[in-house]
């Protein structure tokens, strides 16, 4: 059973520092969660197929409140992020929601602006079966876009809009 009092937290890196830190928190006992998606690096000799994190500087932390300050006190943790003056907190769906589009190997494209509140979907059928989100816009009728809440992000990803149903 999981204990009530954990909870996951985005919490924001130093640039460029989400997989270090990272393994810095694992090596605390801390259980985190990177998001990470593969991408093609081009060099001027090679390509390489790398993961990068899916969200720059940000890194989700299982943790109570009585670990806060351990996890601030991390080599390349900045702080955790907050929502209305408040230590934001991720809903444990949401987290495995995020796991689920990963798996998936599907093209993922993170948009970092805010856009404006939709209707809620259900997605049916297909690889994101079971995903609760927001439906923001849709472009031809095969790419939509979902927000997941409390993250501040959207996320671009290619699904028929004949898989989503309205809540």
């Amino acid at each position: 059973m999981i204990d009530q009092n954990y909870r996951w937290y985005p919490v924001y890196t130093h640039s460029r520092a989400e997989k270090k830190a990272n393994g810095e928190l694992n090596r605390k006992g801390i259980q985190t969660y990177l998001p990470l998606k593969k991408a093609v690096k081009q060099w001027s000799d090679r390509k390489k197929i790398v993961e990068e994190p899916l969200i720059k500087s940000y890194l989700f932390v299982y943790i109570s409140a009585r670990e806060y300050a351990e996890v601030l006190m991390t080599n390349g943790v900045a702080r955790f992020i907050y929502f209305a003056n408040r230590i934001a907190s991720i809903p444990e769906q949401q987290i495995h929601d995020l796991k689920l589009l990963l798996a998936t190997e599907a093209d993922l494209e993170l948009i970092d602006y805010d856009i404006k509140p939709g209707e809620s979907v259900l997605i049916k059928a297909g690889p994101f079966k079971g995903i609760r989100a927001e439906l923001v816009s849709v472009h031809n009728k095969q790419r939509i876009i979902l927000r997941l809440q409390d993250m501040g992000y959207s996320i671009n990803i290619n699904t028929s809009i004949a898989f989503i149903a309205p809540l």
